[in-house]
């Protein structure tokens, strides 16, 4: 073999590396700022919502380690019992503490937490277990105040798996999943099927949680939903076991227009009045 011939392979040897280091490189970006892909907080608008506006609305903070929690309580006279609500992974509550009415008529209160880094809230999200951990201080917050009454840990889409984690932790009367997925790895699976699941550092295994939930669980999901398919609510309801947990599935429904099928309001009217 030539000298010439030689260097010609040395060089094709070195190209065949660049898509290997380009790939890792990206691997190496995600596994540090992910959270720039999961998370998206909008900052609180210049005007409060008109929801704010209502004398049973109160605003609440919850300290946690290194930052302050914003979070709206919808709280009644003689209410019934609680719905303690965790958000998706956009916006903040000027967008999410709606349909309060809703839970008026219902007689149930309402608690709604922003997330680190959305809305007034501060800080910065940093870990899945950091997430929990500002989860659990919220509820352990509020929570005592409704001893005695049912309380309902509700989450929609991110807040599912949250929801999740933490209602097989408390017991709560009722669980509610609204677009839920079977884990983050599984769904970063179904749309990034290059990335592995050993990079994600919010795995949010809904899954392996959801058997330990001992009330009932309702799960809601829309049938045209392309972001999380109804697979993943289908695929949870039979971990949770069909005995207790119940699927409502909205064949018109995507996955942000969930809450404006009257099948899903008549449907969670029908699961606070059970408790």
């Amino acid at each position: 073999m030539t000298s010439r011939s030689r260097r010609a392979l040395r060089w094709l040897a070195a190209l065949a590396v660049v898509p290997l280091l380009l790939y890792l490189a990206a691997l190496t970006w995600l596994w540090f700022r992910q959270e720039r892909l999961l998370f998206h907080p909008d900052p609180w608008p210049s005007q409060d919502p008109p929801a704010l506006a209502a004398p049973d609305v109160h605003t609440v903070w919850v300290d946690v380690p290194g930052a302050r929690l914003h979070a709206l309580h919808l709280q009644q006279p003689g209410a019934r019992g609680l719905v303690f609500f965790l958000h998706g992974n956009g916006g903040n509550l000027a967008s999410w503490f709606v349909n309060t009415d809703f839970y008026r008529r219902a007689g149930y209160d309402l608690f709604m937490l922003d997330y680190r880094g959305y809305g007034r809230s501060s800080g910065q999200i940093a870990s899945e277990a950091q997430l929990m951990d500002d989860v659990r201080a919220a509820w352990r917050q509020v929570s005592a105040q409704y001893t005695g009454r049912p309380v309902v840990v509700y989450g929609r889409s991110l807040g599912t798996g949250l929801a999740a984690q933490l209602a097989a932790e408390v017991d709560p009367a009722l669980t509610v999943l609204v677009s839920p997925y079977r884990s983050m790895a599984a769904l970063a699976g179904e749309h990034y099927p290059m990335v592995p699941a050993a990079v994600l550092r919010y795995p949010l295994r809904t899954d392996e949680v959801v058997a330990r939930i001992r009330g009932p669980v309702w799960l809601v999901h829309g049938e045209r939903d392309n972001l999380i398919p109804l697979a993943h609510s289908e695929a949870l309801r039979a971990a949770a076991g069909a005995q207790h947990a119940h699927l409502l599935r909205l064949p018109e429904a995507g996955h942000n227009d969930v809450h404006e099928f009257p099948a899903y309001l008549d449907g969670l009217r029908a699961e606070l009045a059970r408790l």
